[in-house]
């Protein structure tokens, strides 16, 4: 005699319903752990303290030096940004990362770079006019331009004429 609905004999059906049993359990502490997981705020990846650490810094510098003169820009850049992570003041390094990345068309990169160089040494002309340059004909932000032409005049020894003609031309076009 075969049994209500069902096609296995006894002692399978209940097997099979102790199966179901089993995986519904499963399927409802899976979905739960889900909602929880959901409902719960996630963790913040915890920010590693930037450690100035000079010595470092130049072998970094030197590594990307000898990549830039082996013509891997790539390697380059990936080098003289981690040597500017450990040294901040080195205003050469940070200039020249800055202008690869204006090679590579990441001007706002290379503008906040140069800003943080201005940060730390903020007599340094040619931050600032790299930053100028980079501020008027990339980002156009003609304002931002005129001002560091006007302190690369500032800081410079001897006055430039070229940067003279672009400080008029800019004060013309802002006025």
């Amino acid at each position: 005699m075969v049994s209500d609905c069902c096609f296995f004999p006894l002692g399978l059906s209940k097997a099979l319903r102790a199966f179901c049993r089993f995986a519904a359990l499963c399927l409802s502490l899976t979905l739960a752990t889900l909602l929880v997981g959901c409902a719960t705020q996630p963790v913040e990846p915890k920010v590693k303290p930037t450690v100035s650490d000079p010595q470092q810094a130049l072998v970094f510098v030197q590594q990307g030096s000898l990549a830039y003169e082996q013509g891997d820009i790539s390697g380059a850049i990936e080098a003289w940004q981690r040597a500017v992570e450990l040294n901040h003041n080195d205003a050469a390094t940070l200039n020249n990362l800055a202008l690869l990345l204006k090679q590579k068309h990441r001007f706002k990169e290379a503008a906040e770079l140069l800003e943080t160089g201005i940060k730390h040494s903020p007599n340094v002309a040619d931050l600032h006019y790299n930053l100028a340059v980079i501020a008027e004909l990339y980002l156009l932000e003609l304002d931002r331009a005129l001002t560091h032409y006007k302190r690369y005049q500032a800081l410079s020894a001897n006055e430039d004429k070229k940067v003279t003609g672009w400080i008029a031309d800019l004060e013309r076009r802002l006025d």
